[in-house]
């Protein structure tokens, strides 16, 4: 095939909806160790299952990303290849990527590949997943496809809302004080990608009407116009439509996507999570 497209789980999409014909779809799995339970995050993953063995765990819960080895097997078989991974300030995988590209090259210097760091998840990842596909559905050439994505992710961002933080609490990114803020008085934490791939802060706000509004308030003032959004959720259909509804009521026939989380975006995003990506 001409193409790969080639992700780690960190995007959503278990397919890509409308795939180009001459496009290949790879995805790389993270793995994801709760005590000595190991769970890949591949189609088949039970998430609900490891969910659950990840709340009856006192113990702290793991990531591994993808290994060089695994991303090599994913690039080769195509001219081109265009890769996505969670953002490298998080995770090894950017960096595992690019090992994995410089193995592919010494097999096959003629390939064209660019590996973009997301330097996001969830939403924001599928967003680029979907471009990157129309793209080569326009019949841009490898060098143009680049260069298109480049501005793309310069007009690009994640938002995010938490209703549990568990996991964070227990691998020490979360004082447990504000886990029980969160828990007892119905609070939800809204926060952004930085522009350096971290999860930032904006908001902490009681009940998901706030949350809905305080999202809706943070695109529309980062530059939302009523382009794309993808948001990705984790058992929580609801905020996702109300966020739609509330959009709508600004701005008319945006195209919203809603997508069921991957096992790494369950993990982090936790119960009640999403991670909404949108077009600025």
């Amino acid at each position: 095939m001409e193409w790969k497209i080639v992700v780690d789980t960190a995007c959503d999409f278990r397919e890509i909806p409308n795939k180009a014909e001459n496009v290949i779809y790879e995805r790389v799995p993270f793995s994801l160790q709760i005590e000595d339970k190991v769970f890949v995050d591949t189609l088949d993953l039970d998430i609900d299952k490891m969910m659950e063995e990840m709340y009856a765990s006192s113990e702290p819960a793991r990531s591994a990303c993808p290994s060089p080895e695994a991303y090599l097997a994913a690039y080769r078989g195509a001219k081109n290849v265009i890769v996505l991974t969670l953002t490298g300030a998080m995770s090894g995988s950017y960096n595992s990527a690019v090992i994995g590209e410089k193995m592919l090259k010494e097999e096959n210097k003629d390939v064209n590949i660019y590996i973009i760091d997301t330097l996001s998840a969830g939403g924001e990842n599928d967003l680029y997943l979907l471009k990157i596909n129309e793209l080569i559905k326009e019949g841009l050439s490898f060098d143009e496809v680049v260069s298109e994505m480049k501005k793309y992710q310069e007009n690009s961002k994640l938002i995010f809302v938490l209703e549990k933080v568990d996991n964070l609490v227990k691998n020490g990114r979360l004082n447990k004080l504000a886990a029980t803020v969160v828990g007892l008085l119905n609070m939800r934490m809204v926060g952004e990608a930085s522009n350096e791939g971290t999860l930032h802060l904006l908001h902490k706000v009681r009940g998901e009407k706030k949350a809905v509004s305080s999202v809706v308030d943070e695109m529309i003032k980062a530059g939302y116009k009523g382009g794309r959004v993808v948001v990705t959720h984790r058992n929580n259909e609801d905020i996702c439509k109300k966020i739609q509804n509330k959009l709508r009521e600004k701005f008319l026939n945006i195209e919203f996507m809603i997508v069921p989380t991957s096992g790494i975006c369950s993990f982090y995003g936790e119960e009640g999570g999403m991670l909404l990506g949108y077009e600025i």
